[in-house]
């Protein structure tokens, strides 16, 4: 199965059906059943005109989707009709939703990306690209996650580690684009928070309120990414700093250290250095080691090269990234950085230019481009 051939079609087929009148979020989920579909008979059966079948797959998911909806609507609306028999109050389920998608018949991964796509409102792109895995695998993976629980009763729910990754990858989505989807995450986090004791949930907590604290200075009024710095730390927001060092803290004094844990200690530590030069890069690295003890992230040892650059010099920086993968999300970046650090513009300039080709949007391309051509305008001709 071609899986870069399903990932070319994808963008071509969600526009066709728009054209036909599906909503997005609509067609997303029918080209998704299709892109599954695709995996189950092309190998045997592989037709002449690919994006011709896809299409006339997902339109047919589309309508079989809008008639199961409307039927749903109809009975709802005869049972809205119908008298209440009390007074019920508002209660927001949206946390017990989380919990309840979280199933234990099914893998946290694909439980994770089930909540995310049902509850989270993600698309499968986002969640694909949070999981560093090819759009189409995501597509078939929360397809299974969805036939899994079809059948199941929602009487045992899952467990709080799976509800934690989906609130922290809600959040890291909300806070590089929706703001309202970062906030929402804080305020489920919040909910989780005065119902368990749990350490990384404080832990949890606190990253969000660190990271979320500097959203204000991280674009400059043109939309522009301004990078951590070159923030104007005027700009932070002190008071949701220190709700989360002293939340932290709290969490920390108990010695059951988590990533949550972890990753809002490093947060804290760039919050509290009242310039860029100020930073404890050391004490960022050593928060790096334990990170990377108890999480083994390729991507944690990629921020570990840019810390161990900043603590130890930019050769130091490039030794610690020599041994990963290069396909990794912004190894190129981070290689463009460490280059220009060490005095080669050159060559930082270069993968600057190719860093921007990979971007993931087009706020970081910019950013990337407008890095390349400072540095090619300050070579001498």
């Amino acid at each position: 199965m071609n899986e870069a051939l399903l990932r070319s079609l994808t963008p071509s087929v969600l526009t066709v059906l728009g054209r036909r009148g599906a909503d997005f979020a609509a067609a997303e989920d029918a080209v998704q059943d299709a892109l599954v579909e695709a995996v189950r008979v092309w190998p045997a059966d592989p037709p002449r005109d690919a994006k011709g079948w896809l299409v006339t797959v997902a339109w047919r998911k589309f309508l079989d989707r809008a008639r199961a909806e409307a039927a749903r609507r109809r009975r709802e609306d005869l049972v809205g009709g119908e008298p209440a028999s009390g007074p019920a109050p508002a209660v927001d389920d949206t946390l017990q939703l989380y919990f309840l998608c979280a199933h234990p018949s099914l893998t946290p991964s694909s439980a994770v990306a089930l909540t995310l796509r049902a509850v989270g409102g993600l698309t499968t792109r986002q969640i694909a690209r949070a999981y560093l895995v090819p759009e189409a695998t995501m597509a078939q993976r929360i397809s299974r996650a969805k036939r899994t629980v079809a059948g199941v009763r929602f009487d045992r729910p899952g467990d709080i580690s799976t509800v934690l990754r989906v609130l922290y990858l809600v959040f890291n989505e909300g806070y590089s684009g929706d703001v309202d989807l970062a906030a929402e995450a804080i305020r489920l986090t919040r909910q989780l928070s005065a119902r368990v004791d749990h350490p990384e949930v404080a832990g949890l907590l606190a990253l969000m309120l660190l990271h979320h604290a500097r959203r204000a200075a991280r674009t400059a009024p043109d939309g522009s990414l301004v990078p951590l710095a070159e923030q104007d730390r005027g700009r932070w927001d002190t008071g949701s700093i220190a709700e989360g060092v002293a939340i932290l803290q709290a969490a920390l004094a108990r010695d059951r250290l988590g990533e949550f844990q972890a990753q809002a200690a490093i947060a804290a530590l760039h919050a509290d250095a009242p310039t860029p030069e100020e930073t404890d890069w050391a004490q960022i690295v050593e928060w790096y080691d334990e990170l990377a003890r108890l999480t083994d992230n390729p991507v944690v040892r990629l921020n570990r090269a840019v810390a161990v650059g900043e603590a130890d010099g930019p050769r130091a920086g490039l030794a610690a990234l020599a041994p990963l993968d290069a396909s990794l999300p912004r190894h190129t970046a981070v290689a463009a950085y460490l280059h220009e650090r060490d005095g080669d513009p050159v060559t930082a300039a270069r993968l600057y230019a190719e860093a921007a080709l990979k971007a993931p949007d087009l706020a970081e391309r910019d950013h990337l481009t407008r890095r390349a051509a400072r540095l090619n305008t300050r070579r001498p001709h």
